[in-house]
């Protein structure tokens, strides 16, 4: 019996890569992650992924067609580039959008910011559903913030707001290019907490050299060192310093945007009950209309969420279209369109959750 067509979502991340195979409903048939590898470069990195999916398509799907396929990636997705996208070398000059047109010929293929596709999964389905304005902050290999009004996810005038990983850090950053300067990623982020510990301290040991006479050190991974913190005095200080620093711009952007609730996602959000008391007390000391702090509803999968509804939508307006004509860029004036081939789509069609990932009650 020949299976029904499905839907596809990827979400590339800097330190891993979600794939999921749904029905065109958005109901999760299989998923699956996997190490981004991206110690290997952008290319290895993306055809693990790639593989990763096709490989769960001929297990659960065998023979279907793909209608759609919805991608998050950490940057500024483009057909030819990602933008603003240093996590994993060369990921900037990866043709994304192409190369996934290569790999899917003939399905729509929608392509999104990781952060962005994060909040429009908790707006639809989780944590900050009727909620407007609101925020999703994203504290995972990198740092971001999502802007929703009405509704919608902000996209900005080239896909970039909420990029607050650029933010200026203090007064001596003013007039300073990006090479010039600290950006706030790369003192607030889960890379970041990882090169700030193993500057403080020595990380276990756990492997051998190349020749395979002494032991080469490891990096702490950013939940080791929020463990570590509560008995290494040197690393409670650095989490001080690193959720201080945080709380510093989630306070202004608050004050900036006014809204209802703070949703915080990603990897990081393990540590929640260190992170959640300075925030919440951050933002009821400063701000003039302190929203609620929440953790949001799908704090590692909304990512993979957001790029299964893109490709929903995707499929959706698919049928309302004859042939093969392309589906038309939405809301964002620098969306790109080839083919069946679009990005930052922000479409607010209502879909079901899947089944899976169904808000509870």
């Amino acid at each position: 019996m020949t299976h029904p067509p499905v839907l596809l979502g990827i979400d590339f991340g800097g330190t891993k890569i979600a794939t999921s195979v749904c029905d065109l409903s958005g109901n999760q048939l299989a998923s699956a992650v996997v190490d981004s590898l991206a110690e290997r470069g952008a290319q290895a990195s993306f055809d693990h992924g790639v593989a990763t999916a096709v490989g769960l398509l001929a297990a659960h799907a065998a023979g279907a067609a793909v209608a759609a396929v919805g991608v998050a990636t950490f940057g500024i997705p483009f057909d030819d580039r990602v933008e603003l996208a240093p996590a994993i070398d060369g990921w900037e000059r990866l043709a994304l959008g192409r190369e996934l047109q290569r790999t899917f010929p003939g399905a729509v293929i929608r392509v999104g910011t990781d952060t962005k596709a994060a909040a429009r999964a908790e707006v639809r389905w989780g944590a900050l559903a009727g909620c407007d304005p609101a925020v999703y902050l994203n504290l995972g290999t990198g740092l971001a913030a999502a802007i929703v009004t009405g509704g919608r996810v902000l996209s900005g005038s080239h896909g970039a707001a909420g990029e607050i990983g650029y933010s200026l850090r203090g007064p001596g950053d003013v007039g300073l290019a990006h090479g010039q300067r600290i950006l706030l990623e790369d003192m607030i982020s889960g890379q970041a907490l990882q090169r700030r510990a193993s500057l403080r301290r020595a990380s276990p040991a756990d492997g051998t050299s190349p020749d395979g006479t002494s032991p080469q050190p490891r990096r702490l991974t950013a939940a080791e060192v929020f463990a570590a913190a509560a008995t290494d005095a040197d690393l409670n200080d650095l989490i001080t310093e690193f959720v201080d620093e945080l709380a510093f711009h989630v306070v202004n952007l608050a004050i900036v945007v006014n809204p209802a609730r703070i949703a915080v996602g990603g990897g990081i959000t393990g540590s929640w009950d260190r992170i959640r008391p300075r925030l919440e007390q951050a933002l009821l000391s400063a701000v003039p209309y302190p929203p609620e702090l929440v953790l949001a509803h799908f704090p590692h999968e909304a990512p993979l969420l957001g790029a299964v509804a893109l490709a929903v939508d995707a499929a959706g307006e698919a049928t309302s279209h004859t042939g093969n004509q392309p589906i038309q860029p939405i809301d964002s004036p620098t969306e790109k369109s080839i083919g069946h081939y679009s990005t930052n789509s922000t479409n607010s069609v209502s879909i079901p959750a899947p089944n899976n990932l169904a808000r509870k009650g």
